[in-house]
């Protein structure tokens, strides 16, 4: 009895210094993001994903995922779809946490490979036009910052911008996303 007493009042003792177990080598999570395409008009040119994050040591993660980008480009009285559908592997460095563990501020770089295709592969335009912009793989690489911010144990709320560059694209290298997300601790 006299054992419990001393362990319930060392507990209690220590519970202001004591946090919950994150970024724990080896746990992971789902995470499913969604953002705009260089602040351009969002729900027309917008990117969605969906990525696993495996945590090694101080935050640092490995993520592995897919993304959907879709632009939209001017012709005349129209737009026409530019749809991009990339994978994903990369490294995210944990730079700056919180003594509670609460926020976690990472940079990351990735290595992407996709597939792009114009209008939905469809070249005569309305007016008889024939659309150049020919569909084709795509490859390159990525630079995020990425804020978490955990609302509970297991859902951590994301805030990301990137730079994406790709070559292959037939709209341009570069493409600048912000965006944000949530992410499942699932381990």
């Amino acid at each position: 009895m006299k054992r419990a007493i001393i362990i319930f009042i060392a507990c209690i003792s220590l519970s202001g210094l004591l946090h919950a177990q994150r970024y724990l080598t080896g746990q992971q999570g789902i995470q499913l993001t969604y953002g705009e395409v260089n602040g351009i008009i969002p729900l027309r040119t917008f990117y969605a994903g969906a990525a696993v994050a495996t945590y090694t040591q101080n935050g640092s993660h490995w993520v592995f995922g897919g993304e959907y980008l879709q632009k939209q480009i001017n012709y005349r009285y129209i737009q026409l779809p530019v749809a991009q559908f990339t994978g994903e592997g990369g490294y995210y460095y944990g730079l700056l946490s919180d003594p509670s563990r609460t926020f976690l501020l990472s940079i990351g770089a990735s290595a992407l490979a996709g597939y792009e295709t114009s209008n939905w592969g469809n070249k005569m335009l309305y007016d008889g036009a024939t659309l150049l912009n020919q569909d084709a793989f795509l490859y390159g690489g990525a630079i995020t910052i990425e804020l978490e911010a955990y609302i509970t144990d297991q859902i951590v709320f994301l805030i990301n911008a990137r730079e994406r560059i790709l070559w292959g694209s037939s709209i341009g290298k570069y493409t600048t996303q912000f965006g944000a997300g949530l992410k499942i601790i699932i381990n």
